[in-house]
């Protein structure tokens, strides 16, 4: 690793129980007793077998079930002010991770400087929780300050050796330059989104999420393994990110380089999701940029969605959760703030008529806050899931007027 101290490495931050999850043993062989083949000779119910790969053959019905009672508007709760404390409430239950709040100080140690003429880097490691230190990169644009800041959320993408160097260019590794380079190319019109964010003048903060980078790299077929022995051990995956996510926005708006009043989620994909979230789940947050993450769940919830394959959706999967909020209405918690959600038409992984329920029932809550103007949303017809230079340029645009 060039430039860095080789004792803070990528398995000093994968420690105990956490590496033991994340580098979990060889699968378990199949059953091969009577007890694997009892019902081999019987014909499977058409009403109940699983179906769809593989959703339950019942599953129309559970989602008829669902109809999302805490939603705003839905709830009978009339004040917006109650309706969002107690629906946040609500979310951080099923999170399943208590928050560490103020009771874990964040003691960030500060490694890795360097200068270019329009900004600083450095990589900092802080406790986001009592678990274990986590590693980011973080930019300062130079001058008095204190600046609008941009907590920058990394995408899923099925990529585990890098997180943070997705959004950031590393100058402290250069095998992760060259990895994080292809990505960029793929999906950011070559472009480092955290570089061009502090280029503009804004302090940005991007963390790795559990199992990226300095704290993985977690293997695909892993991810199912390592949510159900979270579960098992009381915890969330999901949980678990939404919590530093959230302690990660208070850690910037404690910095004195920034202004508190003006910090904002910026995410892609999975990073889109978290940028709405943590908007949702904490009042650092004033503005917040989502590209190609918001979504009807019934209509996810259909054959051929890449959701039905577990893995990758246990990072956004919450229990209980859609017994009382989809995810529009979740969104709808950080109303009135300025939010933008960008998707692209052409996206494989969010069909169009979940998009416009989501988007109708955006546009519904901020209207009732008379705040309609400050919702962005916006269908880029030709483009798939992807956050292109013009997509970025209209965020970038955007962020400075809400900011």
């Amino acid at each position: 690793m060039s430039g860095s101290d080789p004792a803070v490495g990528r398995r000093a931050f994968v420690v105990g129980a956490g590496a033991a999850l994340i580098n979990g043993g060889a699968a378990q062989p199949a059953l091969a007793d009577a007890d694997a083949h009892a019902d081999a000779g019987s014909e499977p119910d058409p009403e109940s077998a699983v179906v769809d790969g593989p959703l339950p053959g019942f599953h129309p019905a559970l989602k008829d079930e669902l109809d999302f009672p805490l939603a705003w508007g839905r709830s009978g709760i009339r004040d917006f002010g109650a309706w969002r404390r107690i629906a946040r409430a609500k979310v951080e239950e099923t999170l399943l991770v208590e928050p560490d709040g103020d009771g874990v100080p964040f003691d960030p140690e500060f490694s890795d400087r360097t200068e270019n003429p329009i900004y600083r880097r450095e990589l900092v490691t802080l406790a986001l929780t009592r678990y274990e230190p986590v590693r980011g990169a973080l930019l300062t644009p130079h001058g008095t300050g204190p600046f609008p800041a941009v907590l920058l959320l990394h995408d899923h993408g099925a990529k585990f050796d890098i997180g943070k160097e997705k959004l950031v260019r590393p100058w402290y590794d250069d095998t992760r330059l060259a990895s994080a380079e292809a990505w960029a190319d793929r999906y950011f019109s070559g472009r480092f989104v955290g570089d061009e964010l502090a280029r503009r003048g804004y302090v940005v903060l991007a963390l790795d999420a559990l199992g990226w980078a300095d704290r993985g790299p977690l293997a695909y077929d892993q991810q199912q393994a390592l949510a159900s022995n979270m579960y098992h051990l009381g915890s969330s995956l999901a949980g678990l990110m939404a919590r530093e996510d959230v302690r990660a926005a208070r850690f910037l708006a404690g910095l004195d380089r920034v202004d508190e009043r003006r910090i904002a989620a910026v995410g892609f994909s999975m990073g889109a999701y978290r940028a709405w979230q943590t908007a949702a789940l904490s009042d650092d947050i004033a503005a917040a940029a989502s590209v190609c993450w918001m979504t009807g769940l019934k209509e996810m919830m259909v054959p051929g969605n890449n959701t039905l394959r577990g893995q990758s959706s246990y990072h956004m999967l919450h229990p209980g959760l859609a017994r009382h909020l989809d995810f529009p209405d979740v969104a709808s918690i950080a109303a009135p703030r300025p939010m933008l959600f960008f998707h692209g038409a052409q996206d494989p992984l969010f069909p169009a008529e979940g998009v416009r329920v989501a988007h109708e029932k955006l546009r519904a809550v901020w209207r009732s806050r008379r705040a309609g103007e400050r919702l962005h949303t916006r269908i880029w017809p030709d483009l798939g899931h992807v956050f292109t230079a013009p997509m970025q340029d209209d965020v970038f645009t955007w962020l400075d007027a809400v900011l």
